[in-house]
């Protein structure tokens, strides 16, 4: 066997032995409210047997927490995706009886469930985001100035994305979401988030790198995030989230977000080292041996979500 593969397994059976018994005891994550994933830009609920929230829905349902993956367009504006992901707030919230949800969302997710939060904080209990780009993205910034609006390398990237977008939609079974990458990348913008933010600004930090408010209209708020890009040589998606974060200088980032842009509400931690799919287990469960599991920290969350009483 590699040694890689054996420090991971050796890591796996230290973090076994090293949580407290607690973590793994019956309704560990049994939280009131049902909690609800809101997946990332060219996001998933899941293509065949790979879930875009690798191996931590089950997880949480193991001890006792009710788990939707919700699906909405793959690449859309913010305010297109959140009304896709809160007409199934309101569908799980029929199906279950319950009053209100937890909403988890990763990256692009994060801005989309906000608004959820934003426009029916009625229906929602607690808003986590989790890599979420909550002050624009620099990629986004640098893509949008290499095509502007009218040029031949905007049309062409668009038509390459939004293709690549139809596919992971047929891919997973969804049907009707519309799919717009020029949207999305304009709403994952620094200045499309600004104005984002000023219709939606519940639980964005007052000053650039700081906490927001803990609770707004009922609903709490939480962030946390990664700032390792390359974690896992194994891992075929870690060269380009290295590259990407050059964009970013100094700043601390995972690859595709800066940690000050991830900020909302009660930031738990923003420098995990992970990068922006660590932060969803993938790929495939390739993640940093060295690092708290990303599955611990759902299973945390939804424990500590639980002893709010939410």
């Amino acid at each position: 066997m590699n040694k890689v593969f054996l420090k991971k397994i050796a890591a796996l059976l230290m973090s076994a032995t090293v949580l407290p018994a607690s973590a793994w005891a019956t309704g560990y994550t049994e939280t009131k409210y049902p909690i609800v994933l809101a997946h990332g830009l060219f996001g998933f609920d899941n293509i065949g047997p790979v879930e875009y929230w690798y191996g931590i829905p089950s997880a949480l349902r193991s001890n006792g927490a009710q788990v939707y993956s919700t699906q909405v367009s793959a690449a859309n504006s913010t305010e297109v995706r959140g009304e896709q992901l809160l007409t199934q707030v309101k569908q799980i919230l029929a199906v279950t009886g319950a009053a209100k949800v937890n909403l988890i969302g990763h990256s692009h997710g994060g801005p989309t469930a906000r608004y959820v939060a934003s426009v029916r904080p009625d229906l929602v209990a607690s808003m986590t985001s989790i890599g979420g780009v909550n002050r624009g993205s620099k990629v986004a910034d640098l893509l949008l100035g290499i095509a502007p609006d009218g040029s031949l390398s905007n049309t062409v990237i668009v038509s390459i994305t939004n293709g690549l977008a139809q596919i992971i939609n047929f891919l997973s079974g969804g049907k009707g979401l519309t799919q717009d990458t020029l949207a999305a990348a304009k709403s994952l913008s620094t200045a499309g988030s600004l104005k984002f933010n000023m219709a939606h600004p519940e639980g964005i930090p007052g000053s650039a790198c700081g906490e927001g408010d803990y609770q707004v209209n009922g609903v709490a708020y939480f962030s946390w995030s990664g700032a390792k890009p390359y974690t896992n040589m194994l891992d075929v998606l870690d060269p380009a989230l290295a590259l990407t974060s050059l964009v970013f200088g100094m700043d601390k980032n995972d690859g595709l977000v800066s940690s000050c842009s991830s900020h909302l509400g009660r930031v738990i931690r923003d420098d995990y080292a992970m990068n922006h799919m660590d932060e969803v287990n993938q790929t495939i469960g390739l993640v940093n041996i060295f690092e708290t599991n990303p599955v611990t920290l759902y299973r945390q969350h939804a424990n500590r979500l639980k002893n709010m009483g939410l």
